[in-house]
């Protein structure tokens, strides 16, 4: 049976891919693919637990998981602003359908992204950002 974070993180990851637009890649975890879908790509980070608060009798942990989505299109720049913006949408409809992950978590909120253009010699250039995504839950041990 896996931990509380990683059973929060598989069902963010699966909340994710539920909405994704048509051609986009949702990943975990992973380096950046050498190509990128015209609907861009997504990267589901782990993040950082943070120290939880501790709450006693009985014990509770409780976290503010900061995980993270790096979002990544590549096109020329109005399909390229379409498609990030389609995924940042996507990214909203998955936490906004259930903010709680089944009753996983206690509360869970996506923070705004700050989009940077990159211009790549021979390519017509990406947008990307990265979304940290805070993730409230408890645990009875820090290590479940």
């Amino acid at each position: 049976m896996p931990s509380k974070s990683e059973t929060v993180l598989q069902a963010l990851h699966s909340a994710l891919v539920g909405r994704m637009p048509y051609g986009a890649k949702v990943l975990r975890n992973a380096v950046l693919p050498e190509r990128v879908p015209a609907a861009g790509v997504m990267i589901l980070r782990d993040g950082n637990p943070g120290t939880p608060e501790a709450l006693m009798s009985p014990p509770l942990y409780v976290y503010e998981h900061r995980a993270e989505i790096d979002v990544l299109v590549e096109g020329k720049e109005a399909a390229r602003e379409t498609a990030f913006d389609a995924l940042k949408l996507a990214i909203h409809a998955a936490i906004e359908a259930d903010r709680t992950l089944g009753g996983l978590c206690d509360y869970v909120i996506g923070e705004a992204p700050a989009p940077i253009n990159l211009a790549i010699e021979g390519a017509e250039g990406f947008k990307a950002a990265t979304i940290p995504v805070v993730l409230t839950y408890g645990t009875a041990d820090p290590l479940l």
